[in-house]
């Protein structure tokens, strides 16, 4: 199959259901341009901060993608590309998107609350105080799973800290530099973009120049570090992640690191475009590839941020929220960011399709090809390398330097998505001890010393840095269906709010229920594998830990679900 025709044909559809779809949703909401959104009637200059929409964009779409786009598509392509296309495109338009917009927007509605303040003034407190720990366990695994993903990235063996010149830095110190780097380029482009007012044009100008010039730095000069210290490091760092003001940091770190990933995209189009090759991958492999698992639910749990994602929910609940500066926004950010992000998904099916007889996947000749990163690399750099006419391999200068930035690319945006969860988990546990019409700081006794923002935030380090150093396999084995599950809840608290407010509700229905059973069915599969496990003697800390997890959020899971069923329910009654 052409990788041109692929990509030609799932961005037209991509763009038409922006167009078309995203369009009769805002219509169908209500969303209104001349209405005072919350970063202005709530503006705080800390969490509460208007944004330019470009820089909003930029902010949204790298702290939602991160890698997520990258590795799901990849992992489930040994289902063949195909079933991967279908769902990416067809999630992305009608469930993803969906989700991403309906709860962006009713944040907006709700004064910036997040998901459960959402539930709270549709379910009751007593659903959003079983939502905000459902989310908080999620929270604590996204936490932990990028924090051993971003310190195995960085983690080098190197016997000097320091290693000069391209041929002696590798790839991980490499990373390690460059995403420091661009710790300080934020800083240095918030100061002077909100404290000196510089327009934000030229000063972007400036930025992408900047992350130019780290890069090369980064590819030359490596820090070399063991994973310890780099799981330290994670901590303290989100904990001034969270805590400084959206400005300082968070904002213009993921607005300029999303120019990575908008150059990353559009490299990996220029090189199928230009190089017309076709896609290795089989259209359909099985149902049940061996030790994959079936091609339902596993397919719709590991494509995950490709087509749908509950973390979504969170960030457009949890931040971007507080900065969107005009309700005309919503949609583009709120919408469009995930159909980019469905592109970029359908991008990496068409690399692993490229490099498919050279991956683990395709069982032929590995060439290094083994991780969703470098198998993303790999293929787009071969691309590009046939494209110039030169061989696909480390010997190609076209091809070594494509492939060596596309994987630090990658590789740099796990971080963006740990500072951004962090500061989310933040704002959710101390939400667990403010009550109706209390503000945190105004909070006295053992309550009030849990609402402090630094307090809240350093339990959450804790807990998820402290199992991100475990190792990411155990944390990973159940990440996905919390995921996943989290996003079928999202859409019922959206479901509940659109009902109560009078307005059609049913795009949410099929989506909804298709993700509860799907995430519920993969639940109760790793209950049940894990149950065999201990029954045999056979389980480690990790089978433990992901029986019990995957119990307590099915559990809550059920509950909120009645609970929500309850609220639409009574709304059908009301109508009739």
């Amino acid at each position: 199959m052409s990788a041109i025709l692929i990509l030609v044909i799932a961005l037209v559809l991509l763009a038409l259901g922006y167009v078309f779809y995203g369009s009769w949703l805002a219509k169908r909401w209500g969303v209104d341009p001349t209405r005072e959104t919350p970063a202005h009637t709530s503006y705080d200059g800390k969490d509460f901060v208007p944004a330019n929409p470009a820089v909003l964009m930029g902010h949204h779409f790298s702290s939602i993608a991160g890698a997520g786009p990258i590795n799901g598509p990849i992992l489930a392509s040994v289902f063949g590309w195909v079933p991967v296309f279908l769902w990416v495109v067809i999630g992305g338009i009608f469930f993803g998107a969906v989700h991403d917009f309906g709860a962006l927007f009713a944040s907006i509605r709700h004064n910036g609350g997040s998901i459960g303040e959402v539930i709270k003034a549709n379910m009751g407190v007593r659903a959003q105080r079983l939502f905000t720990i459902f989310a908080l366990l999620v929270l604590i695994l996204v936490i932990a799973s990028f924090t051993a993903v971003v310190a195995g990235t960085f983690m080098s063996e190197a016997d000097s800290i320091f290693t000069v010149g391209r041929a002696n830095v590798s790839e991980h110190a490499s990373t390690a530099t460059t995403s420091l780097l661009f710790i300080v380029i934020a800083f240095i482009f918030g100061f002077f973009v909100y404290r000196k007012n510089a327009k934000i044009g030229p000063a972007t100008v400036v930025g992408i120049l900047g992350i130019v010039a780290i890069v090369v730095v980064g590819l030359n000069v490596g820090i070399n570090l063991s994973r310890t210290f780099w799981v330290g490091f994670i901590a303290v760092y989100v904990m001034f992640a969270s805590l400084l003001p959206v400005w300082m940091l968070l904002q213009p770190r993921d607005y300029l690191s999303s120019f990575l990933l908008y150059g990353m995209m559009i490299i990996a189009v220029v090189g199928i475009l230009g190089s017309n090759m076709q896609v290795e991958l089989p259209a359909f492999t099985s149902f049940h590839p061996e030790g994959s698992g079936y091609l339902f639910p596993t397919l719709f749990i590991t494509v995950a941020c490709g087509a749908v994602s509950g973390f979504h929910s969170l960030i457009g609940s949890g931040t971007t929220s507080k900065q969107l500066d005009s309700e005309k926004d919503a949609k583009v950010i709120g919408y469009g960011a995930m159909i980019v992000e469905s592109a970029l998904a359908i991008i990496s099916l068409i690399a692993v399709g490229i490099v498919y007889h050279k991956t683990n996947i395709g069982g032929g000749d590995v060439y290094n090809l083994s991780a969703p990163p470098t198998i993303f690399a790999g293929g787009i750099a071969t691309a590009v390398a046939t494209m110039f006419g030169g061989v696909a391999d480390s010997t190609n200068p076209v091809y070594d330097t494509v492939y060596t930035l596309l994987t630090l690319a990658v590789s740099v945006f796990a971080l963006t998505s740990l500072d951004s969860g962090t500061r989310l988990a933040r704002y959710m546990f101390a939400e667990l001890f403010v009550k109706e019409g209390e503000k945190p700081e105004e909070i006295t006794g053992i309550r009030g010393f849990m609402a402090k923002p630094f307090v809240s935030t350093f339990i959450m380090v804790v807990i998820g840095c402290g199992m991100g150093f475990m190792g990411l396999k155990e944390i990973w084995g159940v990440f996905g269906a919390a995921n996943q599950l989290l996003a079928g809840i999202a859409m019922l608290a959206v479901a509940a709010w659109l009902a109560n407010a009078g307005k059609d509700n049913k795009m949410f229905y099929v989506p909804m229920v298709f993700m509860l059973c799907a995430t519920g069915t993969s639940l109760v599969m790793t209950i049940i594998d894990k149950i065999k496990m201990i029954a045999g003697a056979a389980a480690k800390w990790g089978d433990w830990f992901q029986l019990i997890w995957s119990i307590g959020l099915i559990v809550l899971a059920v509950v909120l679900v009645v609970e929500g069923v309850k609220v639409l329910s009574k709304k059908k009654e009301a109508k009739a």
